[in-house]
């Protein structure tokens, strides 16, 4: 792009690229103001100003989707977010709990030299400390085909791969329980009335997991 777009900008592109999913599905105003929690007119106004740069298609009352420039934005600053993640906790020390809200600063330097320096620095990762795979970049995004824990039956043993909820105490959760990324796990017994599932982590403890957690882990059948 030869203009520079604000954070709040690179921030609604993010956005409307996650809810519109794999398939670009168009994103409406009202989803638009829930996940960045704002008025709905100003979502309005942002969205204008995205449109006027090229970046979305956005008819007043319809829903909205990203032009190959948004995308390529979109993109760009999910591969500066992710990258940085790595940093964080690799080099860093910090936790996968901590780095979120420290990269969702850091992913809106312009700087596209230190980006590929950063990435070649840490040998090139394909995924966050998330599970999360970091586009390449050319921006090509693929996208796993993960399985929801929901979906496993009982007897069948899953790797833990990434989650859908990035929340610290969600995360905190999960470090306590012992399932972290690479961790086998496998389910016991579903629970009838509440699909809580008795599950053990890498054949040793067995604990109970709630529908919640479960809805919220990614995993690949072994």
């Amino acid at each position: 792009m030869g203009m520079q777009n604000s954070f709040t900008e690179e921030n609604y592109l993010k956005i409307i690229h996650a809810l519109s999913g794999r398939d670009g599905a168009e994103v409406s105003t009202n989803a638009l103001a829930e996940s960045t929690s704002t008025r709905a007119a100003s979502v309005t106004d942002m969205l204008r100003k995205l449109a006027d740069k090229g970046l979305i298609h956005y008819k007043k009352y319809q829903g909205v989707t990203l032009t190959e420039s948004g995308e390529k934005v979109a993109i760009k600053v999910i591969r500066k977010h992710r990258l940085w993640e790595v940093f964080l906790v690799e080099k860093l020390g910090f936790g996968w709990d901590e780095v979120h809200d420290i990269a969702e600063e850091l992913e809106h330097i312009p700087s596209e030299v230190l980006v590929e320096k950063l990435d070649a620095f840490l040998g090139h990762p394909k995924f966050d400390p998330h599970g999360d795979p970091i586009p390449d970049a050319k921006g090509n995004l693929t996208e796993p085909d993960y399985l929801i824990m929901t979906d496993v039956q009982v007897g069948e043993k899953v790797l833990m791969m990434g989650v859908l909820d990035h929340a610290p105490s969600f995360l905190q959760h999960l470090d306590r329980s012992g399932i972290t990324l690479g961790a086998v796990i496998e389910v016991q017994e579903i629970n009838e009335y509440d699909k809580s599932a008795s599950v053990r982590i890498n054949g040793g403890q067995t604990l109970f997991i709630s529908l919640e957690v479960s809805k919220n882990l990614l995993v690949q059948r072994r």
